[in-house]
């Protein structure tokens, strides 16, 4: 008779093998190899995938525009909870995409657009989701080439939504990988007179420019130029949820910025994968609705 030390030592065996032909894509949008995290997802040991909301869809204003600050034409994607519409001079909240994302991951990869109609249903008061193209490898900072996603975010995109209805004086942003980074990144940047709140998925986070990912920064100077580590002073008076899985790749140094800064959510079952987003999204929100209104 097989032991059950055995039978778990042959389940690992095959679930490498599978692992060995198979590549995680939340795991190469973070720039690494898949590894123990992807195991673990073979495994069932990461939690379970979030399923959106079987809940309507609320409306959706899609368009671009020429940006000044990226040199190129940008589309844009806003999200209205079921049963609202911009003339409900709603507050937004900004979504800032993932590596190689665009403004249309917010609702193809995510359906974010569903869960934010299920947190309103639950309870929590109608907020605009407004997700623009940051570019597929930018990490939303300014770059050498003069690209600059994060004043595009500021100095154009909220007087877009301004001009729809939305309330922008201050806002939330919600980001996931690359764009779990942007949105502390900017809170840092603009302070809580501008951001009220900010909800992180898995941040592509890291403590030397030599473990970064390939073209996430211009070299080591600008990678210290856009740090969120030891600027917690400059984040004091943002609200902040900050989650990741525990097998993500990026979780030791989330582990230590919330050491660092107060922070709701923590570290659960999971590895850097939209099954962990979708399963967190519908807890960040909820955090995101209150917070911007506080």
């Amino acid at each position: 008779m097989t032991s059950s030390l055995s039978r778990r030592s042959l389940l690992v065996a095959g679930a490498a093998a599978v692992v060995a032909g198979v590549s995680g894509v939340g795991l190469v949008e973070a720039g690494v190899v898949p590894g123990r995290g992807r195991l673990n997802d073979v495994l069932g040991l990461t939690g379970e995938d979030g399923v959106a909301p079987d809940v309507p869809p609320g409306a959706v204003e899609s368009g671009s525009f020429a940006s000044a600050a990226r040199g190129t034409k940008v589309g844009w994607t806003v999200m209205y909870p079921h049963g609202s519409q911009a003339d409900d001079a709603l507050p937004v909240v900004l979504m800032l995409h993932g590596r190689g994302g665009d403004h249309t991951s917010a609702i193809n990869d995510l359906n974010a657009d569903r869960y934010l109609t299920a947190a309103v249903q639950a309870g929590t008061a109608p907020f605009a989701l407004a997700a623009v193209d940051g570019g597929a490898d930018n990490y939303w900072h300014r770059r050498a080439s003069g690209d600059d996603p994060s004043r595009m975010l500021t100095a154009e995109f909220l007087p877009v939504l301004k001009k729809l209805g939305l309330r922008t004086e201050r806002i939330g942003v919600l980001g996931w990988s690359m764009g779990g980074y942007g949105a502390l990144l900017l809170a840092a940047d603009e302070g809580a007179k501008q951001v009220a709140a900010v909800g992180a998925l898995s941040p592509a986070l890291w403590h030397k420019a030599s473990q970064a990912a390939g073209g996430a920064y211009d070299g080591s100077d600008d990678f210290q130029r856009n740090q969120v580590f030891g600027r917690a002073a400059d984040l004091k008076d943002v609200a902040l949820r900050i989650d990741c899985g525990r097998d993500d790749p990026f979780a030791d140094a989330v582990r230590d910025l919330r050491t660092e800064v107060t922070a709701d959510g923590g570290l659960q079952a999971g590895a850097h994968t939209v099954g962990y987003w979708r399963r967190m999204l519908g807890p960040q929100l909820a955090f995101l609705g209150e917070k911007i209104r506080d």
